[in-house]
């Protein structure tokens, strides 16, 4: 039996992250929606990544809004195509806790997030900006598919799934 996606009402979450890591999870999400069918809510929690270096610059904040229009433009073009219902929001704060608020407010069927990898050389960087991927798992009662990172070689680019 096909089914139309636009006619999909199961959510899915997906937490966006303007890296490898969100769009290999964001590629993943979409292949979810087409085979479930579902609708993809696509949030992204902005931190302090997403902002020029410095904030002293003449138009900083024009900055700001347009590095927050090309991400969301990326999204737009990774699934423009893909005859998939989504949708894309901006959020601020703790991304573990707004990931977990967006399922809650669109009663999503799971949330699907990115993840940085493990292993030693992640120890430091993990102690400053703790993994959202666990956050999610810890905070909320739905299930979070955990999306590996890309596979990357020297002087190669991320594989896409």
């Amino acid at each position: 039996m096909t089914t139309d996606p636009k006619d999909a009402t199961t959510t899915l979450i997906v937490g966006y992250s303007n890296d490898a890591a969100g769009d290999h999870a964001l590629a993943v999400a979409a292949d979810l929606g087409r085979r479930l069918p579902a609708r993809i809510h696509v949030v992204h929690v902005v931190d302090i990544h997403d902002y020029p270096v410095d904030s002293d610059t003449a138009g900083w904040e024009e900055q700001c809004r347009q590095e927050l229009a090309e991400q969301r433009g990326r999204v737009a073009h990774m699934l423009t195509d893909l005859e998939l219902d989504w949708t894309y929001e901006a959020r601020r704060g703790d991304p573990a806790a707004e990931l977990a608020q967006a399922a809650e407010e669109q009663d999503a069927l799971l949330i699907v997030v990115g993840t940085r990898g493990e292993g030693l050389r992640l120890v430091i960087p993990r102690l400053v900006e703790p993994s959202v991927s666990h956050g999610v798992i810890h905070c909320q009662p739905r299930p979070v598919v955990v999306v590996p990172a890309p596979e990357t070689h020297p002087g190669t680019a991320p594989v896409d799934s």
